[in-house]
């Protein structure tokens, strides 16, 4: 089993910033994937941006260019720096990890309980 813990998030007004961070205990293995899922109001659950343990990262069109993800693997953390926040980037967003980057896109993923963002206009 693996626990996910997210902090970071809140309310942020357009243009602004936020970095959401998830700390990860439990059984873990050094290969992994580790990433952010976002859910708004309304809207399907989307994978915006992860991060394998080699470092290699992925990131929905939306964001690009705006958020970075990022981990210290000593730490078993992964971050989500997020700039030039826009009213659309309002949702929960949740954290996951999985054995692999289809894993984490198709297959079995362990979750955090999420954080929500309200970038207000």
């Amino acid at each position: 089993q693996v626990q996910l813990v997210e902090s970071g998030g809140g309310l942020v007004q357009a243009g602004g910033s936020l970095r959401l961070s998830c700390a990860a205990s439990g059984s873990i293995s050094s290969r992994n994937a580790m990433g952010w899922y976002r859910q708004a109001p309304g809207k399907q659950r989307e994978l915006v941006a992860f991060i394998t343990s080699g470092g290699s990262t992925n990131y929905v069109d939306s964001v690009k260019g705006r958020f970075t993800i990022s981990r210290d693997n000593a730490k078993n953390t992964v971050y989500l720096q997020m700039n030039s926040l826009k009213p659309e980037d309002t949702a929960d967003y949740y954290c996951t990890r999985a054995a692999s980057d289809y894993e984490l896109r198709y297959g079995m993923k362990y979750w955090g309980k999420g954080t929500l963002v309200t970038v207000s206009s």
